[in-house]
């Protein structure tokens, strides 16, 4: 009896060491796995940042698939040291996968959007984009959002699909932008000296482009002013700087030409009786 009692408690002990060893290994397993994920996830992204002909996006997109590809074999390895057969666990992965697909189809849209726009490319981190009326600089683009901020940094996540799905302004898809004015002088204001007025204005800054030229021309006869149009042309960094300052000075440069700038009047007419 006590041969029998020592057998089981020799067997119980040698399967329960084998237990701790492979759940020990499985968590070291884990452990380094994960950890190994992040940083060649990270050293993967630094070097395609700094490679000349990868753009910042790719770059984050293949991070990401980089550390999902080793968090995979991680938990295939982890399995594996509890005995889990892997044409077993491939028919589980499988059934999972459409399982899962089934319950996240909206998740997957996501992530089909996500790989859509980071090789078309309709906007890259750094850039100014109004996407479904949402408007913000592009700060993170993953499989499954655009992360904006915006000019009052305000946090606005978009999920890619609903990015793919809108209509996108990126106001930094080109080198330049046009600035649109829209300035009124009263109607006895000489018309070309309001013009050249206004041209002055506009064309003395180092911002300006040459061409295409600055462009002055009288708008529409308002009910109490003469309205002129004004464009120019300035790198797109530079618009809102630009458009700012050239605003404030055309007040300026008004008041010392002596252009008089309406304002509407109201007239009351008191009737007697």
């Amino acid at each position: 009896m006590n041969a029998q009692i020592d057998t089981i408690t020799q067997y119980l002990a040698t399967v329960g060491v084998a237990v701790l060893v492979n759940v020990a290994l499985a968590g070291l397993i884990l452990v380094v796995g994960m950890f190994m994920a992040g940083f060649i996830s990270r050293r993967v992204r630094n070097w395609a940042v700094n490679h000349p002909r990868i753009d910042t996006t790719l770059a984050v997109f293949f991070a990401s698939i980089v550390r999902y590809l080793i968090i995979a074999v991680v938990i295939i390895a982890v399995l594996t040291r509890f005995g889990v057969e892997t044409t077993s666990l491939v028919a589980a992965l499988g059934a999972m996968t459409l399982a899962i697909g089934l319950a996240l189809q909206g998740t997957l849209s996501n992530v089909a959007a996500g790989v859509m726009i980071v090789f078309f490319r309709p906007y890259k981190i750094g850039d100014f984009v109004d996407i479904g009326g949402a408007s913000g600089s592009v700060r993170d683009i993953t499989l499954f959002y655009t992360e904006l901020t915006t000019p009052d940094n305000r946090q606005v996540i978009v999920p890619n699909a609903q990015s793919w799905g809108q209509v996108i302004i990126n106001f930094s898809g080109y080198d330049t932008r046009r600035v649109d004015f829209m300035f009124s002088a009263s109607y006895e204001s000489d018309v070309e000296k309001v013009r050249g007025v206004i041209r002055k204005v506009l064309e003395d800054d180092e911002r300006v482009l040459p061409m295409p030229e600055v462009v002055v021309e009288v708008a529409a006869h308002g009910a109490s002013s003469v309205d002129y149009t004004a464009r120019a042309w300035v790198k797109s960094e530079d618009y809102w700087a630009y458009f700012w300052e050239k605003t404030r000075l055309m007040k300026l440069a008004f008041d010392a030409e002596g252009i008089e700038i309406p304002y509407p009047h109201q007239v009351h007419i008191n009737k007697p009786g």
